[in-house]
């Protein structure tokens, strides 16, 4: 069956059954390998994408379930890695191995695009679902402060500028 998606602004047609995991039509069929299958139950948060920008769970999304929805996956973040959070990811040195932190930076996004400036508590709450084998929750909890005051400074945004020239 054909859908018609709009992925990180592009519009694509997918042929897929209608029960597919949104996860396999981004990583199988569009070649958008930064969402990771973790689980496939929902329950670790490495498949994270936006869904008309709502974090979910791509795992648990059938590709039938989008609709007109726009879907960003991490590439769709900013492919130069200049978003807020990619800085503050790298900046902070925030992985270990790696595998989590697609999911967990869709997530911090999702946050910080409805709370600017988060608490510990709110980041927490926010990120718990979000497992991380490594244990980085302290570097990840300081890299969503750091993004944060990334997008609410103007110092921040003229660098971020910067980095993407």
């Amino acid at each position: 069956m054909a859908f018609k998606l709009n992925v990180n602004g592009h519009s694509t047609t997918v042929d897929a059954p209608p029960d597919m995991p949104l996860l396999w039509v981004l990583r199988d069929i569009l070649n958008l390998a930064g969402t990771k299958y973790g689980c496939g139950i929902g329950q670790c948060g490495a498949c994270t994408v936006h869904l008309g920008g709502q974090a979910v769970r791509s795992c648990l999304t059938p590709v039938s379930a989008v609709g007109n929805q726009p879907i960003t996956t991490v590439e769709g973040l900013s492919a130069e890695g200049t978003h807020a959070v990619q800085v503050a990811w790298q900046d902070i040195d925030v992985p270990q191995c790696g595998y989590c932190q697609a999911g967990q930076m869709m997530s911090a996004a999702a946050l910080l695009s409805k709370n600017p400036k988060p608490t510990d508590k709110d980041i927490d709450t926010a990120m718990n679902g979000n497992l991380c084998r490594c244990g980085t929750y302290i570097r990840i909890r300081q890299a969503v402060h750091k993004a944060a005051g990334l997008l609410t400074s103007a110092p921040a945004k003229s660098m971020m500028a910067e980095r993407q020239q």
